[in-house]
């Protein structure tokens, strides 16, 4: 038999606030959904839409990450792989497709409430620097104050 081969790679809008709980061993898992649409011309030539709505896992680290950073209504691009769970729910056996996130980048400019998309573990330097600190640097022998960029 010839070996599978699970790759999923989507970006969309979470459809709602990303769920992060704890299971009994401690492990952190969240949960979330994303609306993927897309577009295209019918044979009419009238642009047409649908849109796809996808459940998605990210365990650990990689959902608490997820959960800090991103909310309802806001794009992420999300790659891992597919997973089909099954259980029974009143006499009746459910099942269910959904993306296990293995790996995501955040999507879009930053929410304005001060929010970054890089990981919090990253290393910081080890000066602090207030806001009364002017920094110069100095290009063809010219000093710029960076202070007086306007952005």
């Amino acid at each position: 038999m010839a070996k599978g081969f699970n790759k999923v790679i989507l970006m969309g809008n979470l459809t709602r606030d990303p769920e992060t709980r704890q299971t009994p061993n401690g492990q952190s898992v969240t949960n979330f959904s994303l609306a993927i649409s897309r577009t295209w011309k019918g044979q009419d030539g009238n642009t047409q839409e649908a849109v796809s709505f996808i459940d998605c896992v990210a365990w650990g680290r990689t959902g608490e990450v997820i959960a800090q950073y991103v909310q309802k209504g806001r794009p992420i691009l999300v790659s891992g792989r597919l997973d089909q769970r099954s259980w029974e729910q009143d006499g009746n056996k459910r099942s269910k497709v959904e993306v296990v996130v293995e790996d995501f980048n955040f999507v879009g400019g930053g929410s304005g409430d001060g929010a970054s998309n890089r990981d919090s573990s990253a290393p910081s330097s080890g000066s602090k620097k207030s806001d009364d600190d002017v920094v110069v640097e100095e290009i063809d022998d010219k000093p710029i104050d960076l202070s007086e960029i306007p952005f």
